[in-house]
């Protein structure tokens, strides 16, 4: 039984085998960060009513154990790549969705607004990777204390996205950020160091990391 939304999320117990655990609400910046900060995010096609869910297991990256590979070290080497954060995020946000229109987009022009909405207030955040002055990869995410919730990157180009990766995770942790929420495990990110840990020691972790 799911359950709709009106100013709270029930408890992550009743969460379905695929970590649905909520339909309906809004996409206000207080739902949203509540949300997030209960180990909560929205996930939906335009075509659907908002979804909640709270996967177990739960994708997580440590930003001191992203995996470089010996060819990412010499593409970094090589400087082939600049990096900046926040110059352009609308732009970052928007080919997030162009990169998955093909497989079906769950970035649709009501979450496109929410996240513009969060970057200018300072919760939502992008990294950009530029080629010759050439926008051609890039990420955003939440950050909210000492966690950051990755949402989606694209890449216009071999290595680009894995580029970015690398310096999220580098600018994180000299910040001081103790963890990466992938959300939903893939091989891209399996191979770049992110790991599947249980939905109650995300949480834990998640806490501690948000005092």
């Amino acid at each position: 039984m799911y359950y709709l939304l009106e100013n709270d999320f029930p408890s992550l117990e009743y969460a379905d085998p695929n970590g649905l655990i909520a339909i309906g609400g809004n996409l206000s910046t207080p739902m949203i960060l509540n949300a997030y900060t209960s180990g909560i995010f929205p996930w939906y096609s335009e075509d659907e009513p908002i979804l909640w869910y709270s996967p177990n297991p739960r994708c997580v990256l440590y930003p001191s154990k992203v995996h470089v590979s010996k060819t990412m070290k010499q593409v970094l080497q090589r400087h082939t790549f600049d990096f900046t954060t926040n110059n352009c995020f609308e732009e970052v946000i928007k080919n997030c969705k162009k990169g998955r229109e093909n497989s079906g987009t769950w970035l649709g022009d009501d979450m496109i607004e929410a996240y513009t909405r969060l970057h200018k207030e300072g919760y939502a955040h992008s990294i950009e990777v530029w080629q010759n002055n050439e926008l051609v990869g890039g990420l955003y995410g939440l950050a909210i204390g000492k966690a950051f919730f990755g949402e989606s990157m694209f890449s216009l180009c071999k290595n680009a996205s894995k580029a970015g990766l690398v310096f999220l995770c580098s600018f994180l942790e000299e910040e001081g950020y103790e963890i990466i929420d992938c959300q939903v495990s893939n091989p891209h990110l399996i191979s770049m160091g992110a790991e599947e840990i249980e939905r109650n020691r995300f949480i834990q972790e998640l806490k501690r990391s948000l005092i």
